[in-house]
């Protein structure tokens, strides 16, 4: 029946039910909101189990989109591309615990996760319990980055083990790519397009809820990061900092104790 419509009003249909459909998706946050709350809250629950205290991980992934007319400059990240940087935690079941699809691809992300909901939440928490991170976060008592430049066998081993977890959000985010729009550049308008990034993530989310397999997706072949220096420390003080190291050492030691 839509060949019969004039060209202007099937795009503006489409261009509805196309919103239409966002919203309804949107609805399904609450899954997203109950994991937040269930693993975030810090109920002393170890979710990934090779690392003592780590109730999930963080990283953040760039969404090419149309440069946007308006501080379109701010969009370009280090690449020379336009982009949203997207920031991400997640759990061991593949599924993610939090999002943030708003900020643009020049900012980093050290940044973003300093300006994030979760941040506060693992700043305060009482529970000793951390999130994984690459180095560009810096170490503290509730972020975990591997050793730079590894010397002992304590520290080859904790850097083997936190790059090995940390390869599943990679392998989450390759899973996203079952939805065609993360795949090209987004052709919407900016305040559009992190609305329909966060569609991706929550259906991302209720497929693993329903055990629903990505047929599409290749398992892909990931090479270890190379640990760069952290540039980017916490932005409160040197103590901050020294306590970190020493909870790193704590954990790397138990770790390799008990392998």
């Amino acid at each position: 029946m839509l060949g019969f419509i004039k060209q202007p009003f099937q795009k503006l249909l489409i261009r509805y039910h196309v919103k239409s459909v966002a919203r309804k998706i949107s609805g399904l946050n609450s899954l997203l909101r109950e994991l937040c709350s269930t693993e975030l809250k810090m109920n002393g629950q170890h979710i990934i189990p090779t690392i003592p205290h780590v109730i999930g991980a963080i990283d953040c992934t760039h969404v090419k989109i149309i440069k946007p007319y308006v501080h379109g400059d701010e969009y370009i990240n280090r690449k020379g591309v336009s982009t949203i940087n997207v920031q991400a935690t997640y759990n061991s079941r593949e599924m993610f615990t939090s999002v943030d699809a708003s900020w643009p691809g020049s900012v980093h992300d050290s940044r973003i996760w300093y300006n994030s909901p979760i941040y506060p939440i693992m700043y305060n928490n009482q529970k000793r319990v951390c999130l994984l991170g690459d180095s560009g976060y810096g170490v503290t008592p509730w972020m975990l980055t591997p050793f730079k430049d590894p010397i002992t066998n304590i520290q080859k081993y904790f850097n083997r083990i936190h790059a090995r977890e940390r390869v599943i959000i990679e392998r989450c985010f390759g899973q996203l790519k079952r939805f065609p729009m993360l795949n090209y550049t987004i052709r919407l308008k900016t305040d559009r397009t992190c609305r329909y990034i966060m569609c991706a993530f929550i259906l991302h989310n209720c497929a693993k809820f329903l055990n629903d397999p990505d047929e599409h997706f290749d398992e892909m072949n990931i090479e270890e990061e190379a640990v760069m220096p952290e540039l980017y420390a916490e932005p409160n003080n040197g103590e901050v900092r020294r306590r970190g190291i020493q909870f790193r050492n704590e954990i790397a030691t138990l770790m390799y104790r008990q392998r």
